[in-house]
This record gives C-alpha cells, sequence and structure tokens, in this order.
C-alpha cells in the first residue's frame, strides 16, 4: 500500500490540478473530504513561504501524515506587489467570490496602461513530515509565471484572477487554457515539478 501524501486544500479545483501535476509519485494522494478535515488553518504569515509552512505543519500534526500545502497569489507591479500573500483575501468582507475580488482588481487598476499592467503568480510548496514533536520541513519549492493583467475577463477554466492574467506567449489568460497546457506553465506546476523530484527522494530516503 502506499504512503499517503495529504494535499492541504480545500479548493476543488487546485486537488485537481495537484493529481495531475504530482503524476507519477510513489503515495496516494488524500484530500480534507478523505480524511474527514474541517479545521482551516489561519493564514497569518506575512509571506507565501510562512503560509504554506503553516498549513502544511499544521495539518501534518492533525492528520499525521506527510503533508503538502501551498501558498500562491498574484503579484501586480503597478499594485506595488497586491494583492500578494492576501490574493485570496483581496477587498477583505466586502469580497466573497472570485468574481468581486478581480472586479476589485481591475478597477484599482483602472487608469494603468497596458504597458505598467505587468504581473506574476507565483507558488511557494511546503512538505511537511509529521514527528512525535512538532512537524519538521520535508521539502520546499517555489515557483511563478509572469502575465499582464488583461482589461476585462475572458475563459471559463481555472479558478481566483486566471480569467484576467494574460500571457502574451500564449496569447490567451491562464483561464482560456485547457488544464493539460496549463499545468505545464502554471506558477503551481513550476513549483511542482521541483517538488516532484523532493517527495521521490523522501521515498529513497526513508
Amino acid at each position: 500500500m502506499a504512503t499517503q501524501l495529504l494535499i492541504a486544500t480545500g479548493n476543488i479545483g487546485k486537488m485537481h490540478e495537484y493529481i495531475d501535476l504530482l503524476q507519477g509519485i510513489p503515495f496516494e494522494l488524500v484530500s480534507f473530504r478523505d480524511l474527514g478535515i474541517t479545521h482551516e488553518v489561519e493564514e497569518t504569515g506575512e509571506t507565501f513561504k510562512e503560509n504554506a509552512w503553516l498549513k502544511a505543519s499544521e495539518y501534518a500534526a492533525i492528520s499525521g501524515l506527510l503533508t503538502l500545502a501551498d501558498d500562491s497569489g498574484l503579484e501586480v507591479d503597478a499594485l506595488s506587489g497586491e494583492p500578494g500573500v492576501r490574493s485570496a483575501r483581496y477587498g477583505g468582507d466586502s469580497c466573497i467570490s472570485d468574481d468581486d475580488r478581480i472586479q476589485l482588481l481591475l478597477k484599482n487598476l483602472q487608469e494603468v496602461p497596458w504597458e505598467e499592467r505587468g504581473a506574476r503568480f507565483r507558488c511557494v510548496i511546503t512538505v511537511a513530515k509529521p514527528t512525535s514533536q512538532q512537524p519538521t520541513l520535508a521539502a520546499q519549492a517555489e515557483g511563478f509565471v509572469a502575465g499582464v493583467i488583461q482589461y476585462d475577463v475572458q475563459g471559463d477554466d481555472g479558478f481566483g484572477y486566471d480569467p484576467v492574467f494574460y500571457l502574451p506567449s500564449c496569447d490567451k489568460t491562464m483561464a482560456q487554457l485547457p488544464l493539460e497546457v496549463k499545468n505545464k506553465i502554471s506558477h503551481r506546476a513550476n513549483a511542482a515539478q521541483k517538488a516532484v523530484e523532493s517527495l521521490k527522494k523522501l521515498i529513497v530516503d526513508r
């Protein structure tokens, strides 16, 4: 029986991406739903690395399993790197959906010309190993993809800010790309490729 690896996300879209991204590793991927975990970790970190570690370590302690967590977000140059680590909470209580956050982003960039709308999606993946004491860091990887925030929403796939994140090399938004293409070029794919090598090594080193 394969060793279980908990993917610490309640986001179904993200879980589907990881199932595709982590193909070939010698682990059985399990989700919160599989384990009946309803606890939510408060993301109080000031960086993606801090938040990824908070989630990975806490869920490793709860589940007793090797746990992979990520923190990712959108950094917009014209907004001094915002929304950054607060991408999922952009706008606070006044924004309750991805659509609300996208509309707020577009409003805040309303007067910004195309050449100044550069942005990047950044992702940090952390793997925590449960121990009898505190969980320990087993692996960490970082990835990013650069693009431009376009003026309107396009595309029905993906989630989060994908519909306004334009990739010049593809002439499409992230939300217009088939999953198999997105999972070759995205920030999460970039980080996951590095994490896969570390995960394979964990089995060898056991």
